[in-house]
């Protein structure tokens, strides 16, 4: 059964807050993260267990080309993104979230 994906607020908000930031760096970086991440959404939907869980039932992907990870949780009927964040920030910040 292939699962949908739905992005908490600060999920997306950071999404979109690290495209722009790629995309200030360097033309076309943001887009490059984008698809990216849409990539990892479109492996998750299809092996939602593909990725190790990292804090208690929450999974960390990482973002092909991109020092960031899509954090994740997987539902009965979705799967649910808690954060996309760079992997040097603290933890605790997408943890507290769970």
């Amino acid at each position: 059964m292939k699962l949908r994906i739905s992005l908490r607020r600060l999920a997306r908000a950071e999404f979109l807050d690290a495209a722009d930031w790629y995309e200030r760096r360097r033309t076309g970086r943001g887009r490059d993260f984008m698809d990216a991440v849409r990539q990892v959404f479109a492996e998750l939907v299809v092996q939602p267990d593909l990725y190790p869980e990292v804090h208690n039932d929450i999974r960390e992907a990482p973002v092909p080309g991109f020092p960031d990870a899509v954090y994740y949780r997987v539902l009965s009927c979705q799967i649910t993104a808690i954060a996309v964040f760079h992997t040097a920030r603290d933890p605790a910040n997408w943890q507290e979230r769970s």
